[in-house]
């Protein structure tokens, strides 16, 4: 055997036994992982995190039979328990006519129930319209699948013919297939300002 065919199979043992030297040197020289240590979050962050979970963002969308566009949108949802419906935090809803008009509703909390097909809008409430109405209440309810909605207790609010106050209010089409109506009822009361011009 000459000097070439040695050399070859002396590099065939050593090599084999260089990289296991390697590699044997690189699990000596790493540190031993602490598992506790891998966790990110106390037990105690890790209870609130799974109690308090959440979805950011939400969106939901949909169109009437009539065509119109309905849209709900929130900072944030909640899920909820046995007895209590998931809680949105600054539930917001465009509505979208088919005249090009449209009506905003806004709320610092609110729910949205796919099995009843409502939503709840609760705390300084916010309906504006395009053509310049604005009130204000406690709560309202309103459809998900068409325009449509109520406020049972006191709403307040401005618009063309000036400012005024009612004991509840009504939202949706006077009659099936109508054009979209906003009425006031219990205790109408108006302050007009004859500087705006009449609707």
């Amino acid at each position: 055997m000459d000097s070439h065919s040695r050399l070859v199979q002396l590099f065939k043992v050593l090599l084999p036994l260089a990289a296991l030297g390697l590699l044997s040197t690189l699990f000596l020289l790493s540190d031993s992982v602490d598992p506790e240590s891998t966790i990110p979050f106390a037990e105690g962050d890790v209870i609130e995190r799974i109690r308090d979970q959440q979805i950011t963002e939400p969106f939901f969308s949909g169109v009437t039979d009539k065509g119109e566009e309905i849209q709900f949108t929130a900072d944030s949802v909640s899920p909820g328990g046995t007895y209590s419906p998931a809680e949105a935090r600054n539930l917001r809803a465009l509505l979208t006519l088919n005249n090009g008009g449209h009506i905003n509703l806004t709320s610092n909390t609110g729910h949205l129930s796919m099995e009843t097909e409502m939503a709840t809008f609760t705390g300084n409430v916010v309906i504006t319209t395009a053509d310049g109405l604005e009130v204000t209440t406690d709560l309202l309810s309103t459809s998900t699948r068409e325009v449509a909605g109520s406020a049972p207790g006191e709403v307040e609010g401005h618009g063309p013919i000036g400012e005024f106050t009612a004991g509840s209010m009504e939202l949706g089409p006077k009659k099936v297939g109508g054009p979209i109506h906003v009425l006031f009822t219990n205790g109408v009361k108006l302050l007009y300002d004859p500087k705006k011009s009449e609707r």
